[in-house]
């Protein structure tokens, strides 16, 4: 079950949040194989100048910020990481978001540090 924190600047949030929001979640059922229903998302939105960066780190010319943390248990391996990463990259760019602007993190945890609901997960 991941956890997907999704931090923008607000005005992206309006305009495409629903979007952003399909798009992640299409790119972990589709690069990690995760039940469709397992879909839970928070997003945090900021003023502009509240999300602070180095718009060339990397050698990619970055012009906003979209960061994404996925908190998920520790089950996937590195291709399969990588795959979900090209996934959320590729949904998000065909709805106007630069791979170049996104920052996608990974935090993983085992199954016995999850609660969700009725059981445990």
């Amino acid at each position: 079950m991941p956890l997907v924190q999704i931090d923008l600047e607000r005005s992206l949030a309006e305009r495409l949040g629903p979007q952003i929001s399909d798009g992640i979640h299409q790119a972990l059922v589709d690069g990690l194989g995760m039940d469709p229903t397992d879909k839970f998302q928070i997003f945090r939105t900021h003023e502009p100048g509240e999300i602070v960066f180095d718009p060339g780190y990397n050698g990619v010319e970055r012009r906003q910020l979209v960061s994404i943390q996925i908190l998920m248990v520790h089950m996937y391996d590195v291709t399969t990481k990588y795959a979900m990463f090209d996934q959320i990259a590729k949904q998000l760019e065909e709805i106007g978001i630069r791979p170049d602007d996104l920052l996608i993190s990974i935090v993983e945890n085992g199954f016995e540090d999850w609660f969700a609901g009725k059981s445990r997960s």
